[in-house]
């Protein structure tokens, strides 16, 4: 049994139930609806649909990184009971709890100068960190010491893919990453933006595509250009959406049909409050192994 304990963050996009069954505990970010704070705790105190929904009613939304108190609540108990801490933190490229952490590690070495703690910069988000958190798990599992785990890691997060669409330029527009007038084109037009992560984490605007229909095989056609073994990848694939599953199911049906080495089915997955206050409803993300991302 492993003497250290694995730990990641809300963001990760998998269900509590999830993480429970494979034994890693999460801290949650915050998020606002109007003026009243939440939790993100995975759908425990706020359904999806639910929350989705006062999105789209014109609730405004915004999200809080947590502090460096609440990190030092979360890590301390563990380290008190002697064991290490490894956690697969939210893209550096995305929010800054990545160098806050940072300080945290610096302070808690501190106080217990006989412990471990790693925080690894995943350079990723959604469910594509958590289908990464589920390898590192497996890893885990099969005797990785929390220092080769920390290796691997650090080796093979730019091998995981994170391809996204959108079919509503709404809350783009409301976050200004695209200006009304282009949104208003963009909807007349029925315009999906494509964009994936980058090799620094970010979300980077990749393609415009008119059509929901075409940019779902757009996004597949990216996973055959950059699966391991192209069309005979063997790994695990998983999906996340922000209400709009029957786009996620279409992503998923189309996959199936095409990659016939999968392990497993291709599990679909909801976009949490976090990242779900920024896409709002109507995204759908697509995450798999492949060759190193370069840019």
């Amino acid at each position: 049994m492993a003497n250290y304990v694995l730990t990641t963050c809300s963001t990760v996009d998998l269900e509590w139930e999830h993480l429970e069954k494979r034994n890693i505990d999460y801290f949650s970010f915050s998020y606002y609806l109007d003026s009243q704070e939440y939790k993100d705790d995975l759908g425990k105190s706020l359904s999806y649909d639910d929350f989705y929904k006062k999105m789209t009613d014109g609730v405004e939304t915004k999200t809080a990184q947590p502090s460096l108190e609440d990190l030092k609540t979360f890590f301390r108990p563990y380290l008190e009971q002697g064991l290490d801490v490894f956690n697969l933190m939210l893209s550096s490229g995305l929010s800054g709890t990545y160098n806050t952490a940072q300080i945290v590690v610096k302070e808690l070495s501190e106080e217990f100068p006989d412990r471990k703690i790693y925080i690894v910069d995943s350079l990723g988000a959604s469910s594509g960190m958590g289908l990464f958190l589920d390898k590192i798990a497996d890893l885990r599992d099969n005797g990785y010491t929390i220092d080769e785990l920390r290796a691997w890691t650090e080796e093979n997060r730019l091998k995981v893919h994170h391809w996204f669409f959108s079919t509503d330029l709404t809350f783009f527009v409301k976050g200004g990453r695209v200006s009304r007038v282009a949104g208003w084109f963009g909807t007349i037009l029925k315009i999906c933006p494509l964009l994936n992560v980058d090799n620094m984490g970010r979300l980077v605007p990749r393609e415009k595509i008119r059509g929901k229909a075409n940019v779902i095989k757009q996004i597949v056609k990216k996973m055959e250009e950059n699966a391991e073994n192209g069309l005979n990848y063997s790994g695990k694939c998983y999906i996340s959406h922000s209400a709009c599953y029957e786009d996620a199911l279409a992503v998923k049906k189309l996959i199936e049909e095409k990659f016939k080495s999968l392990d497993g089915e291709v599990e679909i997955h909801s976009i949490g409050t976090t990242i779900g206050s920024h896409t709002g409803p109507g995204t759908v993300a697509l995450f798999f192994f492949g060759k190193e991302r370069i840019n």
